[in-house]
């Protein structure tokens, strides 16, 4: 079976109720499920403190503020760091405010073992006020609490369908290479790469057709993590350090710009020359997870919103942002 067609079954199963164990097979789940618990003794339980970054920023830009949303585990949350501004959302947040010149309001809703199974409360949460966007980081806690991978994207799903139908834009971070944690030893490191790029594949499946986008993750966490693991892993060696949340940051800014109409003028249109354009839906899905920043957004090519085999998306290679150094976010709105 092809990784494009073990992705497409994966994401149907999702769909439909399905209860197949593992793109992998029984066998080989079981045994990563094994070195993942072993992985999470020598990694600790949470004990650092954890920062809100939940406020507003952009102060002295025009308003109204963009009211955008994080939601995920403790990788959105930021666990590990000693400072909020060395959080993902508020490197995010600061970000948007800078690209878009706009104050912008953030409300940040990750927990620490959060499992996909958890965003259907996050969700509840997000809805209690107004939203224009909402990024979601999720799925390596599916993978280490042995969570069958259709269940986990069909909780994705149905948080993304949610969403979108309050009017939410959508952009979900899949899940990233779980091959460069070290506490995953070899060869078990390398099945954890493989099993992880299928459950991101899926999960962009999935997303897309509830009308979401989605960002790979993969590579973020794949040669430049694995190239210097001190600097962009913090100390438990399983969460990114503030350079490593940081970069995240930077993949997922421009995705989250372009949702919202607030992209780069020269980068409204696919660009050839960056292998950019219009591919089925489930190759688009295996590509983008071997590649981290690769953006895949819905394109509506054929009549049926629901058929996963039949859909197209666009499959872009935006040009990587640097979002600045985070402010620290206001508990008020200061025009």
């Amino acid at each position: 079976m092809s990784k494009a067609s073990a992705a497409r079954r994966l994401a149907s199963a999702a769909a439909y109720g399905g209860r197949g164990l593992s793109v992998l097979g029984a066998a080989l789940y079981g045994v990563l499920v094994a070195e993942a618990l072993a992985a999470r003794k020598m990694i600790g339980r949470a004990t650092r403190p954890s920062f809100d970054a939940t406020g507003y920023y952009g102060r002295g830009r025009p308003g109204p503020p963009l009211q955008i949303a994080l939601l995920g585990d403790s990788s959105a949350l930021g666990y590990g760091v000693d400072q909020v501004e060395h959080t993902p959302g508020a490197y995010w947040a600061s970000g948007m405010a800078t690209a878009a010149d706009r104050r912008v309001h953030l409300r940040s809703f990750p927990v620490i073992g959060a499992q996909s199974s958890d965003l259907h409360s996050q969700v509840d949460r997000v809805l209690e006020a107004p939203c224009d966007l909402a990024l979601i980081l999720v799925g390596p806690n599916d993978v280490t609490h042995m969570v069958r991978p259709a269940a986990s994207v069909r909780h994705l799903g149905e948080a993304v369908r949610r969403l979108r139908s309050a009017g939410v834009e959508v952009v979900v971070g899949t899940c990233p290479d779980l091959g460069t944690i070290r506490p995953i030893l070899p060869p078990l490191r390398q099945i954890a790469r493989h099993w992880s790029r299928r459950l991101a594949a899926a999960q962009a499946i999935v997303v897309l057709d509830e009308g979401g986008r989605t960002v790979s993750l993969g590579d973020i966490l794949g040669p430049e993590f694995d190239a210097a693991p001190a600097e962009l892993f913090g100390p438990d060696k399983f969460h990114p350090s503030p350079e490593g949340y940081h970069a995240c940051a930077d993949v997922l800014l421009p995705a989250t710009l372009a949702a919202l109409g607030l992209g780069a003028p020269d980068e409204l249109l696919p660009a050839a020359q960056r292998g950019e354009g219009v591919r089925p839906t489930a190759a688009a899905a295996v590509e983008a997870a071997e590649q981290a920043g690769t953006e895949l957004d819905p394109v509506e090519l054929t009549g049926s919103r629901r058929a996963i085999r039949g859909r197209w998306v666009e499959l872009r290679h935006r040009r990587m942002a640097h979002t600045p150094e985070a402010e620290t976010p206001s508990p008020v709105d200061v025009p």
